[in-house]
């Protein structure tokens, strides 16, 4: 049974023969390994280019914006999970990535896509990008969804960590439509949801990736990639002095029991 296309049986990313490794036109041992670094490795893996100055230094801020902050839901089920299994080193580090999706961690995805959403209906329908933003946002809230890199529970007077980005990203000279759209969205905040909200790092990495060129398909390897680093190290800090069962008895002593009705 065939399932999907079968028309396309390529790939151009990796080859290999009996003396050498052809990673992305280049080869591995002569013209990547102790020549290039690994932020400008990962986004020739991903785009099939070597990234310029100005993009390297951008991918290199957002890894590092976003790889630690704290004990957060990726880093607790990672500890917790080698915790109860220490010989599962790869599967507690599987086990953090694994909730990166809408809320924590994955939600630059889900900007990116809504920001370029609403610039594409500017730019089909004619509009300002503030109409745009309007539109948008309605629809958003009809559903009942959060607006996409904004709002943080504690960084409520704006994060510190989007804040750098964007000083970056103006000092490269990298500001584009996404910057503008999602100034746009600030903007008009106030008048559809009768509130500002400061942007969150999970709103600045879109812009200053998709601006340098990055493709928005693969906005939440950006995410995956920076705390996979972070994993690792509270992993070994786990292995030295561990937390994961003190984690686990305060969520316990935490949570209440409630008896379900009959």
């Amino acid at each position: 049974m065939r399932i999907g296309k079968q028309d396309n049986a390529t790939t151009s990313i990796c080859t290999s023969d009996a003396t050498s490794i052809t990673v992305r036109g280049m080869d591995l041992c002569s013209e990547v390994i102790g020549k290039v670094d690994f932020t400008s490795y990962f986004w020739l893996l991903v785009t099939g280019h070597m990234p310029d100055e100005k993009q390297k230094v951008l991918a290199d801020s957002v890894l590092c914006a976003i790889a630690e902050h704290g004990l957060v839901p990726s880093v607790v089920a990672t500890r917790m999970t080698y915790a109860a299994a220490p010989e599962a080193f790869h599967g507690a580090v599987a086990a953090g990535l694994l909730g990166c999706g809408s809320v924590v961690l994955g939600s630059a995805e889900v900007a990116g896509k809504f920001y370029a959403e609403c610039i594409a209906r500017a730019e089909a329908e004619g509009i300002t990008y503030e109409e745009a933003a309007k539109a948008g946002i309605a629809e958003l809230r009809a559903e009942k969804k959060a607006i996409p890199g904004f709002g943080h529970p504690q960084h409520s007077g704006g994060d510190p960590r989007a804040n750098r980005l964007f000083e970056i990203a103006r000092e490269q000279g990298t500001e584009g439509k996404f910057l503008k759209m999602l100034r746009a969205i600030e903007t008009v905040l106030p008048d559809t949801i009768g509130r500002s909200l400061p942007i969150n790092v999970n709103g600045a990495i879109p812009v200053v990736m998709l601006d340098a060129g990055f493709p928005l398909a693969a906005l939440k390897g950006i995410s995956l990639l920076a705390r996979t680093a972070s994993l690792i190290a509270h992993l070994q800090e786990e292995s030295e002095r561990p937390i994961g069962f003190i984690m686990s008895g305060a969520a316990a002593a935490r949570i209440d029991f409630e008896a379900m009705e009959d």
